[in-house]
């Protein structure tokens, strides 16, 4: 029960309208595929922001819609697995002078989620909703069986997954320098993926997870080591996890590998040859075509004094003199539970100062003052020293001076080294894959960021499961059912080591079971947020992409980040089953292309194209504004203003691109219409000029013909009837004879006479002697015919007439009155 203060009288609450209707009524456009309203709470506020609306219980989220706009309101929406506890609680209103005698409560329900929120919802007197929303959560965070899980009950829908397996070999194959194989389902059947280069190897000893549950069913190991040894070094490790290579230099050789703690005893004097042989395997070096030794370094990640505290128990640390060339060095990173404890501090420092706390008010007027310390300096030095009191900054710097420190020894020194902490599934994961970012560029795209992953924590056994708090696989084979166990809140954990035998099987213990909630995961990105503020142009995803993948990730709405290794995942066939992570946000940027908020702006590879050496005076982590305030400050989030501007500018610039290429492709376009009218311009012009040319030699022509004729005496007259006539008159006054189109001419046309029109008439009148009427025709045509013959014959239609044309007429149609003469058709026949 909490008391509270007359602040609450804000809220309203009695000015709260119920709202009517059943949830087979509503019709809620923002469900996603599958996902279904369980119970609903009318009229509830969101005392973080005052705000009135209503609470839904789906089988995936928490989802609260708001009253007037029905909306959804992110900060007080949140999925199911996000959630890490949640309470009832009552707070008693003081008293007014009105009603001294009866003290007023309301109740409240507090979610506190793993991305650094808590939210307060608080529910109208008198009315049994927040039980039921309540009882919701008890059943829906704490499902009896890994099937209810939300990933299984949509499916993998349109985010198909591939197999894994197939993405491990590839990634294998690219860190042996034989890239060019691509791994299939039968080579993994069959077993044929068992590649080596000069120095290392894949082994398939794994393969039915036989030697090592928490292992890959694929291991690079040493060439120089046999199957038979390394099965012998695995009784000399916890839980069987050998030294195994992680990453390879590709130029020196040099490699990084992780193990779990040997098991020397609480003496420190067991031993091991096969694991020594190992070990040292992993320094050797080619040198002129001859094998040699190189430096190697054991990094323990714990605290010395933990490490020795082990040994009491079985475990413990390596000893420099029974590896040959090797040092020892401890980092010092502390164990899940004080990193449980300090994000724990870290969010209630969060909410406290935050603008948006989940007693609905603001930092700056907390309780009637201001929270740092009424100008006091030494409350206000308090206020400020809580967020250094939660020591989140302090292991994030931890991690990255270890990870740097890794990184360096391996790209300068050209020394392998070999990293571990207890069991070689947190720590041990948190600094290979970081000094992996660091050294590999590649690691640093999208598809190189997603081999890493899958790699070194999802291959090689990170409990996901336990550590994100979400239900685990706790027994059963073959056909019996997956129970699944909820990780308490309260608890020890036995960190003591595992001697186990290869090929045994084991189910954690109830205290094992429990208390293993922690961020090592969220603390690993929190540490690539930081690398990446450092070195902005050297990350091809942006600081968006991480927080969207790490809300994915706590959310469990998809398969890949379920269970606690390889073995359980293919066991409950989570890639078959769920959809995946990876096609998901793919999926995201592929609808804006580089524009989409996900893409680093500044990403330039030439810039960073080798390893990243960031010095110890880089390595000062400050806050993630874009995670750990988004919620209790989301106007001060968005700290990367620049990178917003740089990216609308990005967008503006794109979509003048756009609008540029557009316009290209019209005048382009224009321009070839343009081509091809200036084409049919310049052909319509050269017949235009054609045409002028045979009109005016149709001129010379016809007036050649006209003086011609007029020579022997006859009227020429040019009309526009149509009819070619040429009138020959017998005597000065009626005589005329016309010669008109022949007959086969006019069948032929099918016109009747003088109803065919042409272009031109041409009118001959001439007048005759009496003595020569009869020859009058054949008088015209020797007049006219400059090929006739000497002695004045007609050679028709053998003539140089016949074969030549008219010598007079060069049109086509326009003298066609000339045919009617009673030589022939074609006499002047056109060209």
């Amino acid at each position: 029960m909490m008391e509270g203060a007359g602040s609450w009288d804000a809220l309203e609450w009695t000015k709260i309208e119920p709202v009517t209707g059943s949830v087979s009524q509503l019709n809620l456009d923002c469900l996603l595929e599958a996902e279904r309203v369980i119970v609903e709470g009318y009229g509830v506020v969101l005392v973080n922001i005052d705000e009135a609306g209503t609470l839904f219980v789906t089988n995936f989220r928490l989802l609260f819609l708001s009253e007037g706009t029905r909306n959804i309101v992110p900060l007080g929406t949140i999925p199911l697995a996000t959630i890490e506890k949640f309470n009832k609680m009552v707070v008693k209103i003081q008293s007014t002078p009105r009603n001294t005698d009866k003290a007023s409560s309301r109740r409240l329900l507090q979610v506190t989620g793993k991305d650094m929120r808590i939210i307060v919802f608080g529910f109208r007197p008198r009315t049994k909703q927040r039980h039921a929303i309540f009882d919701a959560l008890v059943r829906c965070t704490k499902p009896e069986r890994i099937w209810d899980l939300y990933a299984f009950t949509c499916g993998p829908s349109k985010f198909s997954n591939t197999n894994p397996k197939m993405r491990l070999l590839n990634e294998y194959f690219r860190l042996l320098g034989r890239g060019f194989h691509h791994a299939s389902t039968s080579m993994i059947e069959d077993k044929s993926f068992t590649f080596s280069n000069d120095l290392w190897r894949i082994t398939d000893i794994n393969s039915n997870y036989t030697m090592c549950q928490t292992y890959p069913f694929a291991l690079v190991i040493p060439k120089s080591i046999s199957d038979e040894e390394v099965f012998q070094a695995s009784t000399f490790r916890a839980r069987c996890r050998i030294p195994v290579v992680s990453w390879c230099h590709p130029e020196t050789g040099a490699v990084l590998a992780r193990s779990s703690q040997p098991l020397v005893g609480i003496m420190m004097n067991m031993r091991s040859n096969a694991d020594e042989k190992l070990v040292a395997a992993l320094c050797t070096q080619l040198v002129g075509g001859r094998q040699s030794k190189r430096k190697l370094y054991i990094a323990d990640a714990r605290p010395r004094k933990n490490a020795l505290a082990n040994g009491a128990m079985g475990g413990g640390s390596e000893s420099s003199s029974n590896y040959f060339q090797s040092e020892i060095v401890f980092f010092g990173i502390d164990n899940i539970h004080a990193m449980r404890e300090s994000l724990t501090r870290l969010r209630d420092y969060l909410d406290t100062h935050g603008a948006a706390s989940s007693d609905g008010m603001s930092s700056f007027l907390r309780h009637g003052g201001w929270t740092w310390g009424r100008g006091n300096l030494s409350s206000m030095s308090a206020s400020v020293s809580t967020l250094g009191d939660s020591g989140w900054l302090i292991h994030v710097q931890s991690v990255l001076a270890a990870s740097a420190w890794i990184a360096a020894r391996i790209d300068i020194e050209s020394a392998s080294v070999l990293v571990h902490c207890s069991d070689g599934w947190d720590r041990t994961t948190q600094l290979v894959s970081l000094a992996n970012l660091l050294l590999d560029p590649y690691y640093r795209t999208f598809a190189g960021f997603q081999a890493l992953v899958e790699k070194d924590w999802l291959a090689f056994g990170h409990p996901f499961s336990d550590r994100v708090g979400m239900p685990t696989v706790s027994g059963g084979t073959g056909n019996m059912p997956f129970e699944l166990t909820r990780q308490a809140s309260t608890g020890s954990l036995s960190s003591s080591p595992v001697r186990q035998t290869p090929g045994s099987s084991q189910t954690p213990s109830s205290s094992h079971a429990q208390n293993n909630y922690s961020p090592i995961f969220l603390q690993w990105v929190d540490c690539v947020s930081q690398i990446l503020r450092m070195y902005p142009f050297a990350f091809e995803f942006s600081v968006d992409f991480l927080v969207d993948f790490l809300d994915c990730v706590l959310s469990c709405r998809f398969g890949n980040f379920l269970c606690n290794s390889e073995k359980e995942r293919e066991l409950c066939g989570v890639s078959e089953a769920s959809g995946c992570l990876w096609m998901y946000l793919a999926d995201m940027r592929s609808s804006q292309g580089r524009s989409h908020a996900h893409y680093n702006l500044f990403y330039d590879p030439s810039k960073h194209n080798g390893p990243l050496k960031p010095p110890a005076a880089a390595l000062a982590p400050t806050l993630w504004p874009q995670f750990h305030l988004r919620w209790a400050c989301p106007s001060e989030s968005q700290a990367g203003e620049l990178e917003v501007q740089c990216r609308n500018m990005a967008l503006k610039f794109s979509e003048l691109q756009k609008a540029k290429e557009v316009a290209e492709k019209k005048v382009k376009e224009i321009s070839v219409a343009l081509d091809s009218v200036t084409a049919e311009l310049r052909n319509e012009k050269q017949a235009s000029r054609l045409a002028m040319n045979l009109a005016k030699r149709a001129g010379k022509e016809n007036a050649a013909i006209k003086r011609a004729i007029q020579s022997l005496g006859c009227k020429v007259h040019f009309a526009s009837s149509g009819d070619c006539t040429v009138n020959v008159e017998s005597n000065p006054t009626d005589t005329s004879q016309k010669f008109m189109q022949p007959p086969s001419r006019r069948e032929s046309d099918g016109a009747v006479e003088g109803d065919e029109k042409s272009d031109l008439s041409v009118s001959i009148t001439f007048v005759e002697d009496d003595g020569a009427s009869n020859s009058s025709l054949g008088r015209v045509c020797e007049t006219l015919c400059p090929l006739q013959t000497r002695d004045g014959g007609c050679r028709w239609p053998d003539g140089g007439c016949a074969q030549l044309g008219s010598q007079f007429v060069g049109l086509k149609a326009n003298f066609d009155a000339f045919d009617q003469l009673s030589i022939y058709d074609s006499y002047f026949r056109s060209d």
